[in-house]
């Protein structure tokens, strides 16, 4: 299996998140990636004799999951705050699927903040359905249970505490949330969508 690699993401000044809550994030991502090839290194490991190691295996290979689903979600994340704020293109292909399965940008912007707000850590996410062609928003405990089979990312909002307590403290959840969407690089969401749209689904 081929190894991961760290991406680098050019973050500028943020409105709520400091650039320290930003330096530990990324911290915290490169363990992801770094857990994640040493997962792969034991699992080359054990299999040279997997009846011995079978429980070893398994219990990594759950844990890879774990990992893997931290590492790829954060880039999401971090990707989507690069470059400025920029407001989603009105009369653009999302806006219009958006209206389309929410009623208005406001109705989706609402669903998907209450979705944010859902106790515990995990994450919000807006998925792509390319088989209904629609948007699906849902909520993920932790990070890798309950993903969407064969859905494609749109964008990700991580709601562990560490994400947000440093600079918010934890009664400021709400405002962490408000503050992610007012520091959203559009641009960067409808790209995103645009590739999922294209992307082929195998039934």
């Amino acid at each position: 299996m081929k190894k991961f690699e760290e991406m680098k993401f050019t973050i500028g000044e943020l409105k709520g998140i400091s650039a320290k809550n930003i330096e530990e994030h990324l911290k915290l991502y490169a363990g992801y990636v770094k857990n994640s090839n040493i997962i792969i290194d034991k699992l080359e490991e054990y299999k040279l004799d997997a009846e011995k190691n079978a429980y070893a295996m398994s219990e990594l290979q759950r844990r890879f999951g774990f990992e893997f689903n931290g590492m790829r979600n954060h880039e999401f994340y971090f990707k989507s705050l690069e470059g400025k704020a920029t407001p989603i293109t009105k009369g653009g292909m999302l806006e219009k699927s958006i209206k389309k399965d929410f009623g208005s940008f406001e109705k989706f912007l609402a669903q998907f903040k209450m979705i944010a707000m859902t106790r515990g850590i995990g994450w919000a996410i807006l998925y792509w359905d390319r088989q209904t062609e629609q948007l699906i928003p849902a909520w993920i405990d932790e990070q890798h249970i309950g993903q969407l089979n064969s859905l494609k990312h749109i964008f990700a909002i991580d709601m562990w505490e560490h994400a947000f307590v440093y600079d918010y403290q934890p009664s400021g959840k709400k405002q962490y949330v408000e503050d992610f969407f007012a520091n959203l690089n559009w641009s960067v969401i409808e790209k995103n969508f645009t590739e999922a749209m294209n992307w082929e689904v195998v039934v």
